[in-house]
């Protein structure tokens, strides 16, 4: 099959351009793998950094199967998205267990492992084994959208649907990983959501958004969606021998297996001293923080800090609580936006 003008083009480009990124350097499925998962909303520079981390921690995968979770995702702090740790951590599991130990070589074992969906499947599948699978991220998205002036919003079924299909169509099947890796570079470093490169990129003559100059205009984009805003009090107890309370989450929600001071939860903002913070009687307040904004994708968290000092923690009203040293606090997996305030102290 001969291959597409527009694929011809985005490979040469990429091979002359495209950045010296350390998972680009290997074939290991695993490896691929985890720079896919870290790489997920999170920026390059960023990612490269618990890419070493991770690869020089957990070489294997077993190694990662065989790790705790609360030392994958102490690994992952930082990251955000902690539902992503708790997955990878679950596939390196079911690759050791279904598989032993070798990662799968095709596109619907790929598929099947946890928290691995289309996108990662065929980015695997094509760099690693070379198998003819279109991958389509945000990036891929934005560059299809923009070529084709597709009318569909990409991130429905009908428009998720057809960017497929076009991305099947143009996909070089004798090279289909640096085909993938090319358009998402090319999404990554020249057509970018603001500010697009169009004079320069390599696809211009073919681009339909940027010949009728309505390159802000794709992808289509639907409705935003309202954001919640939360009202969360952290209450940091500490005794005279340095201990603090912290218990462990266990509720099914972005921050699941992470460590937390006790906490209270109000449905508005709350002047310090009228918030009813249980096992103060003996305690004295030393400190407050509050307003500090955290940002999550659907969610602002308003966040407020109070340090007590006391004799004895108040075990018996926050029993559910455990007691840790605060030398020790660095060995817990906290949510960024606790670790963040910490590191600020």
């Amino acid at each position: 099959m001969e291959k597409h003008p527009i694929s011809v083009l985005l490979i040469d480009w990429y091979n002359q351009n495209k950045r010296n990124l350390p998972w680009r350097n290997s074939r290991n499925p695993y490896f691929i793998w985890l720079s896919e998962v870290i790489l997920q909303q999170t920026r390059v520079d960023q990612g490269t950094a618990y890419y070493h981390k991770f690869t020089e921690k957990y070489p294997e995968v077993a190694d990662l199967a065989m790790a705790s979770e609360e030392d994958v995702m102490l690994s992952w702090q930082g990251l955000g998205y902690y539902s992503r740790a708790r997955n990878l951590h679950a596939a390196a599991k079911s690759v050791v267990a279904e598989h032993n130990g070798k990662f799968p070589k095709t596109y619907q074992d790929i598929r099947n492992l946890k928290g691995v969906g289309d996108y990662t499947a065929a980015a695997v599948a094509s760099i690693a084994f070379g198998m003819p699978h279109a991958a389509v991220d945000g990036n891929v998205n934005r560059v299809i959208s923009r070529l084709f002036e597709v009318q569909e919003n990409p991130l429905l079924p009908p428009g998720k649907k057809k960017i497929q299909e076009i991305s099947n169509l143009l996909l070089d099947r004798k090279d289909p990983g640096t085909f993938n890796q090319a358009m998402m570079e090319l999404g990554a470093t020249v057509c970018k959501p603001r500010n697009p490169s169009c004079e320069t990129c390599v696809l211009n003559q073919h681009c339909g958004a940027f010949s009728a100059g309505k390159q802000h205009d794709f992808p289509v984009k639907g409705e935003k969606t309202k954001v919640k805003t939360r009202f969360l009090h952290f209450i940091i107890f500490k005794d005279l021998d340095n201990r603090v309370l912290v218990s462990r989450r266990a509720t099914n929600d972005i921050w699941k297996g992470l460590y937390q001071f006790p906490l209270l939860e109000t449905d508005g903002p709350v002047e310090p001293h009228a918030l009813n913070i249980p096992g103060t009687e003996s305690m004295t307040l030393k400190k407050v923080q509050t307003n500090i904004r955290h940002l999550l994708t659907h969610r602002e968290l308003i966040i407020g800090f109070y340090h007590f000092e006391g004799e004895k923690l108040p075990n018996k009203q926050w029993e559910h609580y455990e007691v840790i040293h605060l030398s020790d606090l660095n060995k817990l997996a906290f949510p960024r936006a606790i670790t963040r305030y910490l590191e600020a102290q």
